[in-house]
Order: C-alpha cells, then sequence, then structure tokens
C-alpha cells in the first residue's frame, strides 16, 4: 500500500481543481534512471490503465502500474513546503540507497 500525507492530498487536490482537463486521479511510477538506479515519476492522468492498482483515500485516486507498486509498496508521500522549496518527498522503505535530491534511489 501506498500512503499520502494529509498535506500530499491537499496538494494533489489543489492541482486537479487547477487542471485544463477532467483528471481521473494521479499517476506514481518507477522508471529506471537518476542518480541512484530509478527514479520517482507523477502525473495527472484522466483514467486508469487496466493493470494499474488503484488506491483511493479521501476521494483522490492513486493508479500505480503492478512493475512500480512492488517497488513502492508501504511508501510515504509527502508535501513538504520548505525554504528551499516546495515538493513531494518520498520515504520508501525498499529503498538501500537514495540520491541527495531525494527523487531517485536504489
Amino acid at each position: 500500500m501506498i500512503n499520502l500525507t494529509d498535506s500530499a492530498l491537499n496538494a494533489v487536490r489543489s492541482a486537479i481543481s487547477g487542471a485544463d482537463k477532467p483528471v481521473g486521479g494521479l499517476r506514481i511510477m518507477v522508471e529506471a534512471g537518476g542518480c541512484a538506479g530509478y527514479k520517482y515519476m507523477m502525473g495527472l492522468v484522466n483514467d486508469a490503465d487496466p493493470d494499474d492498482t488503484v488506491i483511493e483515500r479521501d476521494g483522490v485516486k492513486v493508479f500505480v502500474d503492478n512493475k512500480s507498486h512492488e517497488l513502492l509498496a508501504g511508501t510515504v508521500i509527502d508535501f513538504v513546503v520548505a525554504l528551499e522549496g516546495s515538493g513531494f518527498t518520498f520515504e520508501n522503505p525498499n529503498a538501500t540507497s537514495s540520491c541527495s535530491c531525494g527523487k531517485s534511489f536504489g
């Protein structure tokens, strides 16, 4: 299971309400790349793909493909506002290493 904090849920809701076209939910996935081997990818999408796991919390749907689901199981996603900038953070128990920017892991 992937968990979004209240702050992350509010950030996603804000992004959905400001979107130019209809949005069904947030796609979260992992791709090869980044400093540490894998990188997190996120984006608003209209629909889930047929092989997606759909997670819903407080009306926000999150779509995760099967390959990424294994790498993201147990991850907590937060949205942080800080002096250095605002953005999503990932606390992934499956990561054995991560880069300093927090956007990739190994």
